[in-house]
């Protein structure tokens, strides 16, 4: 993460850099941090076998 007053200056009023100055340095680092997690996140494998009830078939 970047350090800059003006992150912490943007931030307690309100307005994130991100949002303020779409086109800074410090906006830029923020978005490909951003997308690098989502990516990340993405790639994981996801676990659904909590989400639906086993079936059991039995032949009696």
């Amino acid at each position: 993460m970047p350090l800059d007053i003006s992150i912490r200056e943007l931030t307690d009023s309100g307005r994130p850099s991100v949002v303020s100055d779409p086109e800074s340095r410090i906006a830029e680092i923020y978005c490909e941090i951003a997308r690098k997690t989502a990516g990340r996140l993405s790639a994981q494998s996801k676990d659904y076998s909590s989400k639906f009830p086993k079936i059991v078939i039995e032949n009696n």
